[in-house]
Parts: structure tokens; C-alpha cells; sequence
């Protein structure tokens, strides 16, 4: 099993290490920069990139997923915020590159009620000009599913679906999948035929083998509520069995799985992996 969590909360990005080390991370996330703010020119010292990598090959940290900041909307219908997500997407590519990070976590973005289709539109346009503009980059981009909510995109496979088929460059996409966004989403993933019902819609849309990233969330809204909050493993409406088989399932065990789970105490991380743990020891 490959498993860790979300880790933030630390002064320099290297630090973040220490803290997966510390919960005996075999993988982690990160933040690269605030998640709720613009980069505006700034950018990570070269001597705490450097610290960066030499910290993750010792703990042997391996893959590292960084998520892409909250406000990048690659399917926004107004063209100031879309070129913008467009420049910043590919500045935190690059910088991910720096870092070493094998993968960018993104949300499919938001078409602001104009309609799917047209938000889909922009955001395979938007990931084509990316993909061209850091052609030479290996961090891959994955696209996550989401609850729904709103004019989101992401919430039915098929959405993962169109856009894959749209991308020209294909080799570095592939998908995150978050359990308690699928089940807000309406993925009964509480019952094995659930589970097996959006795996096999995965499968048929886009492929298993492309989930390069598992978000291992209980859901603290009731299914197919399109509401985006998470609990911690055992918790939410998925419960202690639905997180057991999913933790366990033949085509997804072997998936790096990332704990975004909440952080009510400062042993919340610890006391979810621990049980996560436990679980797939059964």
C-alpha cells in the first residue's frame, strides 16, 4: 500500500517533508504555494528547492502530488480569469518540475452557468496550450472529480471522458479520484455495488489504469448532496466497511492513496492513517 496524507501547516515547502516523515508517509501532497492567493511574481528560494529534493530522497517520499490553487479555473467564461489560470497553471508546472514532483492535482474548473459543454470546451483548449507550452516538462496533470456543486465540472466520468478525447498530447494526463467527492457526486460507494458500478463507469469511460491518485475520504454529506465537505475514515455516510473495500479493492490497492481527510486535532492525520492502516491489514 502506498499511502500518506495532505500535509500543511509547515514554514518552507521542505518541511513539509519532515512532517510525511514524522506520520510515516509513503507519499504526500502539497501545497506549493497558498492555495487562496495569486502568485504574483513570487516564487520558491533555489536553496529550499534544493533542500526540498534532498530531504525527499532521504525519506524516500515517493510519488509527490502538488494541488493546484483553489482559485485556477481553466473552464471560467471570462477571459481575464481563464488566461490567467492558463499563465499560472503553467508557472506552477514549472516550478513543480523544479521541485522534482511527479504530478499537478487540478479540480476540472467551473463553466459559471453558461453550460457543460462550453466549459469543457475551455478547459481541453486550456490543457492543450499547457501541455504545448511545458512540453518538456514530465510532471504529469491529473484530473479530479468533484461533488458537483454549483456549475462545476467533474461530478459524471463522461465529463473526464470528453476532455481526455479533446487533449492532442495524451501521455501526462490522467485522473484523481477523491471517494467523498464521488459519493456527494452520487456514487454510492457505501455498498460493494456502488463501488463497482462507478468503478466499471470509470473503466468504460476513460480507463482504470489512468487513476494515477487516490483522495481516501469519508463523506460528511449524504449522497448525492453535491455538497464538498469530507469526514475522517469511518466517520462519514461511506462508513467504516465502504472505506474498507475501497482501501482493499483488487483494481485500486495498489494506487497511491493521499488522506485529505479534516484536521480537527493536531493527531487527526496520525489517528486516519493509522486506522487506514488497520484496515487494509483485515
Amino acid at each position: 500500500m502506498i499511502l500518506g496524507a495532505h500535509i500543511s501547516g509547515a514554514a518552507k515547502i521542505y518541511q513539509t517533508l519532515d512532517i510525511a516523515h514524522g506520520l510515516k508517509c509513503d507519499t504526500m501532497q502539497i501545497f506549493s504555494r497558498s492555495p487562496q492567493s495569486w502568485r504574483n511574481g513570487s516564487q520558491i528560494a533555489p536553496e529550499e528547492i534544493k533542500e526540498f529534493i534532498i530531504r525527499r530522497k532521504k525519506y524516500k517520499i515517493n510519488p509527490v502530488f502538488i494541488h493546484i490553487s483553489y482559485l485556477i479555473n481553466l473552464a471560467s467564461p471570462d477571459a481575464r480569469l481563464y488566461h490567467g489560470s492558463i499563465q499560472a497553471y503553467i508557472e506552477d508546472i514549472q516550478e513543480a518540475g523544479k521541485l522534482g514532483a511527479d504530478y499537478i492535482v487540478t479540480h476540472m474548473g467551473s463553466h459559471k452557468e453558461t453550460s457543460e459543454d462550453a466549459g469543457i470546451k475551455r478547459l481541453i483548449e486550456a490543457l492543450n496550450k499547457i501541455i504545448e507550452k511545458t512540453r518538456d516538462s514530465k510532471v504529469g496533470i491529473l484530473l479530479e472529480n468533484t461533488s458537483g456543486s454549483g456549475s462545476w465540472l467533474g461530478y459524471r466520468f463522461y465529463h473526464q471522458h470528453k476532455i481526455i478525447k479533446g487533449i492532442k498530447e495524451k501521455s501526462r494526463v490522467g485522473l484523481c479520484l477523491d471517494t467523498a467527492h464521488a459519493y456527494l457526486a452520487g456514487y454510492n460507494l457505501a455498498t460493494e455495488d456502488g463501488l463497482e458500478k462507478m468503478i466499471d463507469e470509470i473503466d468504460e469511460m476513460v480507463g482504470i489504469k489512468l487513476i494515477k491518485l487516490i483522495h481516501l475520504n469519508d463523506a460528511a454529506g449524504e449522497l448525492g448532496c453535491h455538497y464538498d465537505r469530507h469526514a475522517h475514515i469511518g466517520q462519514g455516510h461511506i462508513g467504516l466497511a465502504g472505506m474498507k473495500r475501497i482501501i482493499n479493492h483488487p483494481k485500486l490497492k495498489n494506487i497511491p492513496m493521499i488522506l485529505e481527510t479534516p484536521k480537527s486535532t493536531e493527531n487527526s492525520d496520525k489517528e486516519n492513517l493509522a486506522l487506514v492502516r488497520k484496515l487494509a491489514r483485515k
